[in-house]
């Protein structure tokens, strides 16, 4: 097992198909990757290249089929449901590209379904869900149900969501895709501030070229294998607006 002292993601000749037979795909061929903490790094590539697939095998919602994936030194393959479940609600935060929100709750009370399913007290976990929608400029939708939301409000919703219970690994599938240039970039910088700390770690999904400035290090995907991974230099793409 190699050393995961300052590793959040460890992935090895990762694999995951789909489907059988001819209409077999394979997802993710092989995927090499390390995520380091206190880093957010982005995946990037065209549509189909294994990216969501990725993100959702470390974030432990598919399983991969071959490979080693740790996250802080833990499998989610040598796991039962129940303790999948667990150490997904205590340490993963997960942006799903299609929200999933709750319809028939207000948007304080999809926020605080993490953290009354750890078992805070209702009241506690509605009152810290205002207060981070707030934080995403939501202060005034926080009584709203999702159908009252435009696509950019239910987002940042579903982005305040991941954040809540403080989790140590936030993943993101295509966080800014419906905000606009003002809200993507305050959003960004909430999400970075929120996730990245000496013992956390943020991988983000995307096709915005707008907020690669963000990112401490870009790995690129093809035809479900890591291709390649840029490092940027932060300090100086700091103070860039998108």
């Amino acid at each position: 097992m190699p050393n995961t002292d300052n590793i959040a993601v460890h992935c090895k000749g990762v694999t995951k198909t789909y489907g059988s037979g001819s209409t077999r795909v394979h997802a993710l061929g092989g995927v090499d990757l390390e995520v380091h903490t206190g880093e957010l790094m982005m995946l990037v590539g065209p549509s189909g290249s294994g990216k969501t697939t990725l993100i959702s095998v470390i974030a432990g919602v598919l399983d991969r089929d071959g490979g080693e994936c740790l996250v802080f030194g833990h499998d989610f393959k040598s796991m039962n449901h129940h303790e999948k479940t667990r150490y997904r609600g205590q340490n993963i935060g997960f942006v799903f590209q299609m929200f999933n929100l709750i319809p028939t709750l207000t948007a304080a009370e999809n926020v605080a379904v993490p953290l009354i399913i750890s078992g805070a007290k209702r009241r506690e976990a509605i009152d810290r869900a205002r207060d981070i929608l707030c934080r995403v400029g939501l202060s005034d939708r926080t009584n709203s149900l999702p159908p009252e939301l435009s696509g950019g409000q239910q987002q940042r919703v579903a982005i305040a969501r991941a954040m809540l219970h403080n989790p140590k690994l936030i993943v993101c599938d295509e966080p800014t895709s419906a905000l606009d240039h003002e809200t993507g970039y305050r959003v960004m910088e909430l999400l970075r501030e929120v996730a990245v700390g000496v013992d956390r770690a943020f991988i983000v999904v995307t096709h915005d070229a707008r907020i690669f400035q963000f990112a401490d290090r870009i790995a690129k995907m093809d035809d479900g294998y890591i291709i390649g991974v840029e490092s940027l230099n932060r300090n100086s793409s700091d103070n860039k607006k998108m």
